[in-house]
């Protein structure tokens, strides 16, 4: 496994990351759940991303995390999303902020956050408040680096000035959904990132399962996918037919090479000096094994001009 920086931080990152969306707490049980934790840390894995708002997976994986070390991984979790009815349960006033640090502290039995993400940016709080709340958990010790999540180009610029003119500590990353099937963060938000010294947290980076191969032509799902649940495929922007069949042809290319395609998709994100990490999921242990490996992968410009080719 290689590691990054986190954007402009000193804090190093392993290209690979675990998440949790959709998986533990909601469709992995607790054991199996903890079964990938531990073969992502066998792997060298050192980056757990997870939120306030994936079901119990705060939980779940706090109970995995204790068995290591806590020097050995880092915590990256978010908060934004409406926790319940209250009127200040949701966004980033410092209310929420604050409240969400400390329930995320106490569900993952830690004493700090590694990375405390906005999850959404807030246009009803004013961005100072926001900052500077933040700044305030830093300086405390319950959090050690903050970030953003789905910021377009604009709004990273934004936050990123702001911080700089309050002298308070700046976010360090932007977690974006980017893949093979969706570069629309390469236009304007990743030179946005790498102008503000912020790094690029991959997330989709599979297209939701897409890019593993394991729909073929036809998009006839496994068993265990995603795309077997009707109600999860909704939400599966890249499961197309035209996608499909490109997923395909990918997938021809990296048998080629000798990797899997998984392992293809996630190294042609890598490629990028401006993505700190890849956020993968993963409901079997194999899985991540697998996906690990793409670390080890670098691709030669003629198969990145083939694979970008392909329509």
């Amino acid at each position: 496994m290689r590691y990054r920086k986190l954007g402009a931080s000193g804090l190093e990152v392993s290209e690979i990351a675990l998440g949790s969306y959709l998986t533990y707490g909601q469709h992995v049980d607790r054991e199996r759940a903890k079964a990938c934790v531990y073969a992502a840390a066998d792997a060298g894995i050192n980056l757990f991303d997870t939120a306030d708002g994936y079901g119990d997976s705060e939980t779940i994986l706090g109970d995995a995390l204790r068995e290591l070390p806590r020097r050995a991984f880092v915590i990256a979790t978010k908060c934004y999303l409406p926790q319940s009815k209250a009127a200040n349960d949701r966004g980033l006033s410092r209310k929420h902020i604050v409240e969400s640090v400390d329930r995320s502290l106490s569900r993952l039995r830690v004493s700090y956050l590694d990375l405390m993400q906005c999850h959404r940016f807030d246009a009803e709080t004013p961005l100072d408040e926001t900052v500077q709340a933040l700044d305030d958990l830093v300086r405390q010790g319950k959090v050690l680096y903050w970030g953003v999540c789905r910021f377009d180009a604009e709004q990273t610029a934004a936050v990123a000035a702001r911080a700089r003119a309050l002298g308070a500590r700046a976010p360090v990353s932007n977690q974006h959904p980017y893949s093979l099937l969706n570069r629309d963060v390469e236009t304007e938000v990743l030179p946005a990132c790498q102008a503000a010294g912020l790094g690029l947290l991959a997330y989709y980076p599979l297209a939701q399962g897409v890019l593993t191969g394991k729909y073929g032509n036809s998009g006839a799902p496994p068993g265990e996918s995603r795309a077997s649940d009707l109600e999860l495929r909704k939400s599966m922007w890249d499961y197309q037919p035209d996608k499909l069949a490109r997923a395909a042809r990918i997938a021809d290319v990296a048998r080629e090479v000798g990797v899997t395609p998984a392992q293809l998709a996630l190294a042609w994100c890598l490629r990028q000096s401006a993505v700190s990490s890849v956020i993968t999921g993963a409901s079997q242990p194999a899985q991540i094994k697998e996906n690990s490996r793409a670390s080890e992968v670098v691709l030669d410009d003629e198969t990145v001009r083939r694979i970008q080719d392909l329509r």
